[in-house]
């Protein structure tokens, strides 16, 4: 007997401050430009901090260190029948690379203060986007050993 076993799908993101402003990406999704951390899918053979640094790189054009876990967030969007797990980082920035390519549904990288990206809640991906700033800014911050990878 065969029975199909749900999946979420894991997804990895970036709080990055640097001077009371965060590092956001505009993107295009299903047609829209939207905002939203870097973020992506925790690809196979990767763990959680390769891809939450990948991710940033690719997204951002920034080389980043994780310091810590803002959370993990459990999301099914509306309309969607795909839920997310996402693991949400705060890193420090260790360089910009601002002629790097990024990736295609890129559109820019920027930053912006907490209360400008309140003001353009209508464009947030997700709500997780100004969640995870919130949650960062009350102090939500877990040590990275709290991740245990034990495939490698």
């Amino acid at each position: 007997m065969t029975t199909d076993i749900w999946k979420p799908n894991t997804v990895v993101a970036a709080i990055v401050e640097v001077e009371h402003r965060f590092l956001f990406v505009e993107e295009l999704n299903d047609g829209r430009a939207v905002f939203n951390q870097p973020a992506g899918h925790l690809d196979p053979d990767e763990t959680l901090l390769q891809a939450v640094q990948r991710e940033t790189l690719e997204e951002a054009g920034c080389e980043i260190a994780p310091l810590g876990l803002v959370g993990i967030y459990l999301m099914e969007p509306p309309g969607s029948t795909t839920t997310y797990v996402r693991y949400c980082f705060h890193a420090a920035l260790v360089k910009h690379y601002p002629d790097r390519a990024l990736d295609t549904e890129i559109l820019r990288a920027l930053w912006m203060t907490r209360d400008e990206l309140a003001e353009q809640s209508a464009r947030h991906r997700s709500p997780l986007v100004l969640r995870c700033v919130d949650d960062y800014l009350t102090g939500k911050r877990h040590p990275l050993s709290l991740i245990n990878d034990l495939r490698f």
